[in-house]
C-alpha cells in the first residue's frame, strides 16, 4: 500500500499530459503506461494483474448462477454455460480496452449489484433480452453523461472529505464482501443478531479455517514488504485448499453445509470447454407496452443509471487513492476517458447479455501488489479470455481463499479515513453513514447517496448552505427519488 509520500509524489500524475515527453523513459510499453514514471515495474504490473484476475475469477462462477437460476416473465431462462462464456469475454474485452485508453489499473466485469437487481427485480417485469436492452440505454445514457462533461462536473461537485469516506466505506465493503464469502460472516437466520461468527459462533469448517490461515500468511508477507506476498499467499491458500478438499472430500456447501462456497479446489475431467457465445447480440428494444408501461421502464432506467453511475465514481475514487494516482481533489489521470469507457462498459455488458460490466472493487487487490497502470489490465484481461476455455481452472481457487485477498485490500483502504477532519460533526455525519451504510447494505451506491443526502442538510440548516455546490443539491434531489423509487413508481402507476 502507498504510504502518505508515496501519494504525495504522485500527485503530479494526476495531468500526465502536462508532463514533457522528455521526462519519460525509454521503451514503448513503458513509455505508453507511464509505468517507471509510475514507480512501478513490468513484473510488479503482472503480478498485480494476475492477483487481480485470482480475486475476480469467481465472477465467472457467480454471475451465471444469479443471471441463469431466474426465468422472465414468459419463463425463459439463460444458459448457465453461455452466461459463464459471455461473463469471461465481456470482462476480458472491457478490461483491455479500459487499460489501452485509460491507461489505468482498474479491472472490469459483470457489476454485482445491478447484475442481482436485473435478475430479480427487471425480468418480472420485461423478457431477458427487453431486460438486456435497458442496460444498453443505460449505458448510452452514461457514455452521454461522461462524453458531455456532466458526469465530471458531479464528480467535482463531491466534497473531499467524501471522496476519502467513499474509498474507506469501499475498502469496509470489501473486507465485508471477504468475510461473507469465506464463512467468517454469516446469517444468523434470526432477528437479532441477523448475523454471526462462522457456524454456531465459531470456526467451525475446514474453508473457513483455509480463510484464516491465507489471510494471516498473507498479511505476513505483506507486512514484510515480501514482493508477490499477495499473490504467494494466495497460491499457498489454494494449493492447501486443494489438498484439504481431495483429504476430507467436503464438496460443495450445496450439499454439505461444511463444504465450499462458490467454488471446489479439485480439478474433474478436462481443463478445457468451448465456449458457449451464443447470448452474443440477444437483445430486444421492441418492448411490449401491454405488459410493461412507459413509467415501469423509465424507473428501471433510472434505477440503473444511478446504481451504475456512482458505483462506477465511488470505486474508481477509491482504487485511484489507493493506487496513489489521485490529486487532493480526488482527480486521477484521464478521468474523462475513463468514466466514458466505463459507460461502454455497460453498453458491451447487454449486448452480450452479461450485465453491464464496471470496474470491481477487487482491483485493489492488484493495486496492493504493486498494479499502478493499465499494463497490468492487459494481464488480468487476457487472463478472463483464457477463462472462457478453461472455465474448470479458474473454478480451482476457492472463493474462502480469494476472500483473503480482499480483507487484505480493505485494511489497507481504512488507512485513508487518517486524512479526514472529524472535528465537524457536519463532516462526521456524512463520513460516518457512508462508510456504515455502504457494506451494511451491500451497495455503494447507497452509502454515498446516504452521505451526500445528509451532507447537503446539514450543511444547509448550519448556516452553510451556500458551500454546497449546486450539482450536489441536484445529486442529493435525485438520490432522495432513488431511495424512495419504490413508493414513487406505485404512486404513479396507480
Amino acid at each position: 500500500m502507498p504510504t502518505s509520500s508515496d501519494s504525495a509524489s504522485r500527485i503530479a500524475d494526476a495531468a500526465p499530459q502536462n508532463t514533457p515527453p522528455s521526462d519519460k523513459p525509454g521503451g514503448v510499453l513503458d513509455r505508453y503506461f507511464d509505468i517507471t514514471r509510475r514507480g512501478s515495474t513490468v513484473g510488479a504490473e503482472i503480478r498485480g494483474g494476475v492477483v487481480t484476475f485470482v480475486t475476480m475469477a469467481y465472477i465467472v462462477i457467480l454471475n451465471p448462477i444469479i443471471l441463469s437460476g431466474t426465468p422472465d416473465i414468459e419463463g425463459t431462462e439463460l444458459s448457465f454455460a453461455a452466461v459463464g462464456a459471455v461473463t469471461a469475454l465481456t470482462a476480458g474485452v472491457m478490461t483491455i480496452l479500459f487499460g489501452l485508453v485509460s491507461r489505468l489499473p482498474f479491472a472490469f466485469a459483470a457489476g454485482l449489484g445491478i447484475n442481482a437487481f436485473v435478475a430479480f427485480s427487471m425480468v418480472g417485469e420485461v423478457t431477458w433480452k427487453e431486460a438486456m436492452a435497458l442496460v444498453v440505454i443505460n449505458g448510452l445514457i452514461i457514455v452521454l453523461l461522461a462524453a458531455t462533461g456532466l458526469r465530471k462536473l458531479i464528480f467535482d461537485a463531491v466534497p473531499v472529505q467524501l471522496k476519502l469516506a467513499i474509498t474507506v466505506a469501499i475498502g469496509l465493503f470489501i473486507a465485508f464482501i471477504g468475510f461473507v464469502n469465506s464463512g467468517l460472516v454469516t446469517a444468523t437466520g434470526a432477528a437479532s443478531p441477523p448475523v454471526g461468527l462462522g457456524q454456531g459462533g465459531s470456526v467451525a469448517t475446514v474453508p473457513t479455517l483455509m480463510f484464516v490461515l491465507t489471510l494471516l500468511l498473507t498479511g505476513i508477507l505483506v507486512a514484510r514488504k515480501v514482493k508477490g506476498g499477495m499473490l504467494i499467499g494466495l497460491v499457498a491458500g489454494t494449493v492447501l485448499s486443494i489438498i484439504a478438499e481431495a483429504i476430507w472430500h467436503l464438496g460443495s456447501a450445496v450439499d454439505n453445509p461444511g463444504g465450499w462456497g462458490l467454488t471446489i479446489p479439485a480439478l474433474d475431467g478436462s481443463p478445457v470447454s468451448v465456449p458457449d457465445l451464443s447470448l452474443i447480440g440477444a437483445v430486444d428494444f421492441g418492448f411490449d407496452y401491454g405488459k410493461v408501461g412507459i413509467v415501469a421502464l423509465v424507473m428501471l432506467v433510472f434505477t440503473l443509471v444511478f446504481s451504475n453511475f456512482f458505483d462506477a465514481m465511488g470505486t474508481m475514487t477509491g482504487l485511484a487513492k489507493e493506487a496513489g494516482l489521485a490529486n487532493e481533489k480526488g482527480d486521477f489521470p484521464r478521468i474523462t476517458s475513463a468514466l466514458i469507457v466505463e459507460g461502454v462498459g455497460a453498453v458491451l455488458g447487454g449486448a452480450t447479455s452479461a450485465s453491464s460490466n464496471t470496474v470491481f472493487i477487487e482491483s485493489g487487490s492488484g493495486i496492493g501488489e504493486g498494479a499502478r497502470t493499465g499494463f497490468a489490465n492487459i494481464v488480468t484481461g487476457g487472463l478472463f479470455l483464457l477463462a472462457m476455455f478453461f472455465t474448470p481452472l479458474t473454478s480451482i481457487v476457492p472463493s474462502e481463499v480469494a476472500a483473503a485477498a480482499l480483507v487484505i485490500v480493505g485494511a489497507m483502504m481504512m488507512a485513508q479515513i487518517s486524512h479526514i477532519d472529524l472535528s465537524d460533526f457536519r463532516v462526521l455525519l456524512p463520513v460516518f453513514l457512508t462508510t456504515t451504510i455502504m457494506p451494511f447494505t451491500y451497495s455503494i451506491a447507497n452509502g454515498i447517496g446516504a452521505g451526500f443526502i445528509s451532507w447537503v442538510v446539514l450543511h444547509a440548516v448550519s448556516g452553510k448552505g451556500k458551500t454546497v455546490s449546486p450539482l450536489l443539491w441536484g445529486v442529493a434531489a435525485g438520490f432522495v427519488v432513488f431511495f424512495a423509487r419504490g413508493p414513487i413508481e406505485a404512486l404513479i402507476g396507480g
